[in-house]
């Protein structure tokens, strides 16, 4: 074990699989570049010379021809520096990297890696900044993941790129700099298991990606009302761990779920059907936390009350135990305080480390 960025995770990883096979290579626009990609690729050019390769503004083209590379026999990884631009390829992503396998009786695989990075802050606006998880997941043939910690990141890489068919995996850049333990070597996370980040018996809190960071610093100012909630990090949302969900919300008759996407016809919808379904009987209706049905602000000022933060998740866990209004709004008022007194604190950036996506 060490400790290893998230970013720099998932450049071990591609260090790793480029080394394993000699069938993988990477490319995307900016890879070789010095920042390299919010440096998930510093240094990988100069390691393995023609694998690690810059690309036109072409995402329609270039994701094409990775998909014909796939299924000829070679393994890419291409980066999608922003998600927005993923639908320039969609075509390419959907109707054949997602179909391929089903079309042909099962027997041409597509092993292709598809890298989205998602994010918030410094003004992306409304084409830069969207978290389209929910669109992806909607796709048979095309599996999603989300990690959330630096260990998730590199082994559902791994996975990844193991799988013989499109895997597309999304990373939050505010979650490039976290910092955590990471095992050395070659090792793999499944997709499709989610993990208990935090455990707790009144309330099920459910998030993916940087929405569980979120869930983990309002469960832990839920206890400070003796309030002990249950965090769920998603990993993979598609395919989904709905035995690890369910048996949580069995246990705490409550649920949250907290999106980077839009609310309606989400994540958060899709968990709430399930749960529904399932006949689990709840001691409250269930919430969802996610971002209103509006194009992302590009101003600072708008993006404060856009994006749902701990605060959001903080106050719907009060709420869910019972907790008289007057309460909800005092405990939430102090919490939200202490959230926007933090030194170095701007509702633009994770942390005061966070300069900007270059």
């Amino acid at each position: 074990m060490r400790k290893l960025t998230y970013a720099q995770a998932i450049n071990e990883a591609q260090a790793i699989a480029l080394t394993r096979d000699s069938s993988v290579f990477l490319i995307g626009e900016g890879v070789p570049d010095a920042k390299g990609i919010f440096g998930t690729t510093v240094g990988l050019a100069d390691k393995f010379p023609g694998r690690v390769l810059d690309m036109p503004v072409a995402e329609n083209g270039m994701t094409g021809i990775c998909v014909g590379a796939a299924i000829s026999g070679m393994r890419p990884i291409i980066v999608h520096a922003r998600m927005d631009f993923t639908l320039m390829a969609f075509d390419a992503i959907a109707n054949t990297a997602a179909k391929w396998f089903f079309m042909f009786g099962q027997q041409q695989s597509v092993p292709i890696v598809i890298r989205m990075i998602v994010g918030r802050g410094w003004g992306p606006g409304p084409q830069h900044a969207q978290s389209l998880q929910a669109l992806y997941s909607h796709i048979p043939g095309l599996k999603v993941v989300m990690p959330t910690v630096p260990s998730d990141a590199k082994g559902l890489f791994l996975s990844a790129i193991a799988d013989n068919n499109p895997v597309i995996f999304i990373e939050h850049r505010w979650l490039h700099g976290l910092t955590g333990d990471v095992p050395n070597g070659y090792y793999t996370v499944p997709i499709g298991t989610a993990r208990i980040a935090q455990k707790g018996n009144d309330v099920t809190i459910v998030g993916a990606s940087h929405m569980t960071i979120e869930a983990i610093r309002a469960a832990k100012a839920l206890m400070g009302e003796g309030i002990h909630a249950e965090v769920v990090d998603l990993r993979s949302v598609r395919p989904l761990d709905r035995e690890t969900i369910l048996r949580s919300v069995k246990k705490t008759h409550r649920l949250i779920v907290a999106d980077t996407g839009w609310k309606s016809f989400g994540i958060g919808a899709e968990i709430v059907a399930m749960v529904a379904e399932s006949g689990i009987r709840l001691a409250a209706p269930p919430l969802r936390i996610a971002l209103p049905d509006l194009p992302t602000p590009t101003s600072s000022a708008l993006a404060a009350s856009y994006y749902p933060t701990s605060v959001d998740i903080f106050r719907s866990g009060l709420v869910l135990v019972g907790k008289k209004q007057s309460f909800v709004d005092r405990a939430t008022a102090r919490y939200s305080s202490a959230v926007t007194g933090t030194p170095g604190y701007a509702a633009d950036q994770p942390d005061p480390t966070f300069l900007g996506p270059f």
